[in-house]
C-alpha cells in the first residue's frame, strides 16, 4: 500500500522486496532440506530503506563433538564453493548508513548463494565428523577467509597461500581473495595424516577441497602471494591491539501519555482493524511457500488446527529418532515497544518467546535463548543509549527466567540519508528461543478442542497499552508499555508446563499483539468453534477496570487455556500457586465469538467467517 512515488531514490517498493525475501527463503531453504518451521513478520514504515530480514538455523550435534581446538601443524583446508568478488565488504556494507548511490556503489558486498552446492559440503561435513578428519572448523561469513582463519588461529598463528585458493573467474586481487565473503565456504583444521582421506571424501561426493596452508605456533599471521610476504602481523596485535571504542550514552524517556480509553461500547470493529494489522495478520501465504514437513520430524505445524491455518504458538520437531523429546522453536519480536522504552521490550520479547514455547508443552527449566539485535547509528548518544537499556534488559530478563543466551547477532548503523534526512530504522531486537519438551505427545496446540470445556485466562492484565496494536490502528501512541516480571513469570511458566505434562490443558494460547481480544478470536477460528465470554472474571490491575484495555492490553506473561470440566479445579490449583486465574467463558457449538464486558453488555460480537476473514485478508491479496 505504499505509493511508488513516495518512495527515496535507490529504494524498492516494500512488496518487491517482501517477495524476493519469501522467494530467496523459499530457495535455499527447500533446496537444503531443512524445515522452515517458525517466524515472525513485523512491518513499520521506518524499515523501508532498511529491510531486515533474520534466519537462523538448529541443529543436533553428537555428544562429544561440540568442542573444537586448533593444534599446531594442522592443515589449513578450504572446503565448498569457489572465491570471487560477490560479498566483498557485505559485512561493513550491512552496517554502513546508506543513501540514493548505495546500490551502485556496493552490489558487490550481497553474495550470491548456491544452496546445491551447500547441500554436497553439508554431507562431506557430517562424514568427516563422524570420522574425526577435522580437529575444528568455521564458517567464512563476514570477513571470509579473514576471519575464519584468523579467529581459527588466534592462540597458535597461521601460514597461507592466497593463490592456492580455488577462484570464480580470474582477476582477483590477493586482498580480494582474502576478504570475500562469497557463500558455501567452509575452512577446516586437518591433521596432516587426515588429510589424504579427507581429500578423498570430498572427491567421491564432487566437493572441492584445496590445502591453503598450516596453523603453526608462531603467534603470528603471514599470508603469501605467489611466493610474496604480503601480511605479516602478530596475532594478538591483530585480536588485542585495538583500543576498546569508548562513546556516550544517553537515554531520555519520551514523554509518557495517558492512553485515551472509552468508558464503554462495542469494540468488535477495532478488533477486526486490528486483526487486519500486518503484524497480526495471517502469515499463511508466506509459510505455505516453505517446506517445514521435509526431514518428516516437524510434530507441531506452523499453522495448527481445523483447517491448518491458525497460528501456532511454537513449532515442535523430533530431533532424534525414536526418541519422544521433542524441541520447540519460538521468537519474539516487538520494535514498537523499543523507542519508548527499551530495557522494557528487551524483557516483554524474552517472556513472549519463552512463553511460545511453554504454551506447546516445552519445559521453562530447558529453554535457551538466542537474541540478533538491528539498531540505527550508534555514534549519536541518543542511539547508543536504547542499546544500552536493551542489552541490560536482555541480561537482567536472561538471569531472572533463567534462560542462557548461546548466540547471537548485531547489525548496526542501518540509517538512509537522502535530502539531508537521516530514515533510522526503529530499536529491533528478535529474541529465538529454543527447548526441551519432555514428550511430544504431550504437546498441546492453540485452537479449541471441544464444545463445553472452559476457558481460563491465566495471568494479570494492567493498564499497558503503550506500542500495542490496538492503539496503532488508533492512531494514537499513548500508554504504558508492558513491563514482564521475571520472576513471576518462571513461576507461572512451571507451574503451566506441570499441567500441560499432566495432560490437563486441551489448549494453550499465549497473549500478546492485539492482547485478550485478539488471542481469543485466533483460538476459535483456528477450531472452528465459538466462544461465550465475560470480562468480569479478569484478574486485573486497579488502573485496568475498563473494557477496551482488559480487551487489547498486551501485558505480558498471559495465557488462554481450554480446560475440560473434570481437569478444571486442578488446573486451577495448580496455576494459582504462581499468578492469579478467571475464568473466561465457555467453548460452545456455534460460529460466532460474543463477550461481554463489565457491565454485563456485549463488547465483541462477531462471527467466526468475520473474523477469519479480517486475519486472512492482508497477505493474500
Amino acid at each position: 500500500d505504499t505509493p511508488v512515488e513516495s518512495l527515496p531514490p535507490g529504494v524498492l517498493h516494500p512488496r518487491r522486496v517482501l517477495k524476493g525475501v519469501v522467494a530467496g527463503v523459499r530457495d535455499y531453504g527447500n533446496r537444503m532440506g531443512i524445515p522452515t518451521v517458525n517466524g515472525a513478520l513485523a512491518v513499520d514504515p521506518r524499515y523501508l530503506a532498511n529491510p531486515l530480514v533474520f534466519c537462523g538455523t538448529v541443529g543436533v550435534l553428537p555428544r562429544g563433538k561440540a568442542t573444537k581446538r586448533v593444534e599446531p601443524g594442522d592443515r589449513i583446508i578450504a572446503l565448498g564453493g569457489r572465491t570471487g568478488r560477490d560479498g566483498i565488504h557485505g559485512a561493513t556494507f550491512s552496517s554502513i548508513d546508506l543513501n540514493s548511490e548505495s546500490e551502485e556503489v556496493a552490489g558487490g558486498a550481497v553474495q550470491i548463494g548456491n544452496a546445491i552446492t551447500e547441500k554436497m559440503i553439508t554431507d562431506v561435513i557430517l562424514q568427516a565428523r563422524d570420522q574425526d578428519l577435522f580437529h575444528a572448523i568455521t564458517d567464512c561469513g563476514a570477513g571470509g577467509f579473514s576471519s575464519a582463519i584468523g579467529e581459527m588461529g588466534a592462540r597458535l598463528g597461521a601460514e597461507v597461500d592466497l593463490e592456492k585458493a580455488p577462484l570464480k573467474y580470474e582477476g582477483l586481487s590477493y586482498t580480494e581473495i582474502w576478504i570475500s565473503e562469497a557463500q558455501e565456504r567452509m575452512v577446516l583444521a586437518v591433521p596432516p595424516e587426515k588429510w589424504p582421506a579427507l581429500k578423498a571424501l570430498c572427491d567421491r561426493e564432487g566437493v572441492e577441497a584445496t590445502d591453503l596452508g598450516q596453523f603453526i605456533d608462531s603467534g603470528r599471521l603471514t599470508l603469501r602471494y605467489k611466493g610474496r610476504v604480503v601480511c605479516d602481523l602478530s596475532m594478538e596485535f591483530l585480536h588485542e591491539g585495538r583500543p576498546k571504542v569508548v562513546r556516550q550514552a544517553r537515554f531520555t524517556p519520551p514523554p509518557e501519555r495517558p492512553a485515551a480509553v472509552p468508558e464503554r461500547g462495542n469494540f468488535t470493529k477495532d478488533l477486526l482493524k486490528v486483526l487486519r494489522t500486518w503484524d497480526v495478520a495471517s502469515k499463511e501465504w508466506i509459510i505455505r511457500q516453505y517446506d517445514h514437513e521435509v526431514q518428516a520430524r516437524t510434530v507441531l505445524k506452523p499453522l495448527v488446527g481445523v483447517c491448518d491455518d491458525g497460528p501456532g504458538d511454537a513449532a515442535v520437531v523430533l530431533p532424534v529418532r525414536g526418541s519422544m523429546r521433542g524441541l520447540a522453536v519460538a521468537c519474539g519480536l516487538n520494535p514498537r515497544y523499543g523507542e519508548r522504552d527499551p530495557y522494557a521490550m528487551a524483557a516483554c520479547v524474552i517472556d513472549e518467546a519463552i512463553r511460545n514455547c511453554v504454551a506447546v508443552g516445552a519445559d521453562p527449566d530447558r529453554i535457551a535463548l538466542l537474541d540478533n539485535f538491528c539498531w540505527g547509528n550508534p555514534e549519536r548518544p541518543e542511539t547508543l543509549g536504547t542499546l544500552v537499556l536493551a542489552a541490560k534488559g536482555c541480561h537482567d530478563a536472561a538471569k531472572a527466567y533463567g534462560t542462557p543466551f548461546i548466540s547471537g547477532k548485531d547489525s548496526l548503523y542501518n540509517e538512509f540519508t537522502h535530502a539531508g534526512k537521516s530514515l533510522a530504522i526503529p530499536p529491533t531486537l528478535l529474541i529465538s528461543a529454543i527447548g526441551q519438551v519432555p514428550d511430544v505427545r504431550r504437546c498441546v496446540t492453540m485452537d479449541l478442542k471441544e464444545p463445553g470445556n472452559t476457558i481460563l485466562i491465566v495471568g494479570q492484565t494492567k493498564a499497558e497499552l503503550g506500542g500495542s496494536s490496538w492503539m496503532l490502528v488508533r492512531g494514537s501512541d499513548g500508554g504504558r508499555v508492558p513491563r514482564a516480571d521475571g520472576e513471576r513469570g518462571r513461576a507461572l511458566f512451571r507451574a503451566l508446563h506441570r499441567a500441560i505434562a499432566a495432560g490437563l490443558v486441551r489448549s494453550c494460547h499465549d497473549l500478546s499483539e492485539g492482547g485478550l481480544a485478539v488471542a481469543l478470536a485466533e483460538m476459535a477460528f483456528a477450531g472452528g468453534l465459538g466462544v461465550r465470554a465475560s470480562l468480569r472474571d479478569v484478574p486485573r490491575a486497579e488502573d485496568a477496570a475498563q473494557d477496551a484495555v482488559l480487551l487489547f492490553s498486551e501485558s505480558p506473561t498471559r495465557f488462554l487455556l481450554e480446560v475440560r470440566p473434570e481437569h478444571l479445579a486442578e488446573v486451577t490449583r495448580l496455576l494459582q500457586e504462581a499468578a492469579p486465574v478467571g475464568r473466561l467463558g465457555e467453548v460452545v457449538d456455534e460460529a460466532r465469538v460474543v463477550v461481554e464486558g463489565l457491565q454485563a453488555t456485549a463488547v465483541i460480537e462477531a462471527s467466526l467467517a468475520d473474523l477469519k476473514a479480517a486475519w486472512q485478508r492482508p497477505l493474500s491479496t
